[in-house]
């Protein structure tokens, strides 16, 4: 137990250290630079971004048909240069079908959505999906090989090139053009930094590459593209598809609102809970194996409940009040969202970076069925927020039904890895206290800016 102990206060904590420096880095420039593009682009412009985010997120996930997250799991390094290469084949043929849709039913596509104006840019959608999806498989490469400093470096470059790009492009009044170019960058642009890394330093494992090899790993890992494949795509549209939605039933301005919030709450989430969720990939597997994954996935959620949850409350109290005067008084809508959004968020942060326990557990199947029931659960509750109440509550029905799905989430990820009720609530118990002093922080401020209004 202490040898256990001792292991993961070193490795597993200096592992995510080196990727949450890069994230934060990342993500803080992304929020610094927010009231600067929020004055230059409006609401309208960040829902076409919106919209094109969404379809984005929805095809680049299962564009690999999900051999890209089987990497990490081979014993041998031969195999997994064999799934790296049938990932990436997968890839080049879903964008080449995905360019010829966009070449001839762009415009249907745009006019469905209820988004016109975006037809013009959907030419952009292949390239989008090819960059992030190789960057995707060669992450999953660097994180069976450990290399975080890599992902962390890639990730501080893209999102330095994705700001620099959308500053620039809407300061030459590139409109809609400068976020979507922005946002490629921001997603695929360091595939070719990790990509050259692999190739120099791992070069014998992939002169191993052959054809029959590759038969061979996509029958011994085909429970990814057979489950996980329909899993990722209703969890990526359960929270995609919603936008696309919104934009169809209100306007995308809307969308833009929603974005923004979106993105807000998602900054802490990123600084600790995908670099966690990296490293907890990549011990999970051995700790399967020797029966401690229960143990180990505890001790994870504990370290992300004092890490995060905090930060993610006190963005919810404050937000009403704060949109306006950092982002413009046209962002005010958005404020009132991240509060609605912070219930889901606490949730999703918990439950999100322990979910490849379904992987390593050899649950695809299980992921299957619960992703679709998110889907469904989404799409109908904001269906009602949308028709049976006012096209106003479209929103809030949204971010309600995140937070019951996570809360469901978190439940059986638990179950499935072998966490205890009481390890869980022990865990969640000794981070109170912490939640607390960010809560009493965000009343404080509160208080002080309803001072200076009145």
């Amino acid at each position: 137990m202490v040898k256990i102990k001792s292991l993961c206060q070193s490795s597993f904590v200096r592992n995510v250290s080196v990727l949450a420096g890069g994230t934060a880095f990342a993500q803080a420039l992304g929020i610094l630079v927010l009231p600067l593009l929020t004055r230059i682009y409006s609401p309208e412009l960040f829902g076409l971004l919106g919209v094109f985010s969404a379809l984005l997120s929805i095809t680049s996930i299962v564009s690999s048909l999900r051999y890209d997250i089987a990497v990490p799991l081979p014993e041998s390094d031969e195999s997994a240069a064999n799934l790296l290469a049938l990932a990436l084949a997968c890839l080049v043929a879903v964008t080449l079908f995905l360019a010829i849709v966009m070449l001839f039913f762009s415009r249907p596509i745009a006019g469905l959505m209820n988004t016109p104006s975006l037809a013009q840019y959907l030419w952009l959608l292949p390239i989008a999906v090819a960059a992030t999806g190789a960057y995707g498989a060669f992450q999953y490469w660097a994180t069976r090989k450990k290399a975080f400093g890599i992902i962390a470096r890639t990730r501080v470059e893209q999102s330095i090139g994705g700001v620099l790009t959308q500053l620039l492009l809407g300061w030459g009044g590139a409109g809609a053009l400068g976020l979507i170019l922005g946002q490629i960058v921001n997603s695929g642009a360091g595939f070719w930094g990790l990509a050259r890394r692999a190739f120099h330093e791992d070069r014998a494992s992939f002169t191993a590459v052959r054809l029959t090899t590759m038969k061979e790993v996509a029958r011994q890992y085909d429970r990814f593209p057979k489950y996980s494949t329909l899993e990722a795509l209703a969890n990526t549209a359960g929270i995609q598809l919603p936008l696309v939605l919104i934009a169809s039933f209100a306007t995308s301005v809307e969308v833009g609102y929603l974005m923004l919030a979106m993105r807000i709450m998602q900054a802490p989430m990123s600084l600790v809970g995908s670099s966690i969720s990296q490293v907890y990939f990549s011990r999970a597997v051995d700790e399967h194996r020797a029966g401690r994954l229960g143990d180990f996935t505890a001790r994870t959620l504990g370290g992300l409940a004092k890490a995060g949850v905090g930060p993610i409350i006190f963005a919810g109290i404050v937000a009403p009040s704060v949109f306006g005067l950092v982002f413009g008084a046209n962002w005010q809508r958005a404020g009132a969202l991240v509060a609605w959004m912070t219930p889901w968020f606490v949730l999703q942060f918990l439950a999100s970076p322990i979910s490849v326990a379904l992987h390593v557990t050899a649950n695809q199947r299980k992921a299957l069925i619960l992703t679709s029931f998110g889907l469904c659960l989404r799409v109908s509750m904001l269906y009602m927020g949308a028709k049976l109440f006012e096209v106003g509550y479209a929103s809030e029905s949204y971010a309600a039904s995140g937070f019951i799905f996570y809360s469901i989430c978190l439940f059986i990820f638990c179950k499935i890895s072998g966490v205890s009720v009481k390890q869980l609530t022990g865990e969640l118990k000794n981070s109170l206290p912490i939640s607390a002093a960010f809560v009493l922080g965000a009343i404080c401020l509160r208080l002080v800016l309803a001072s200076f209004v009145v």
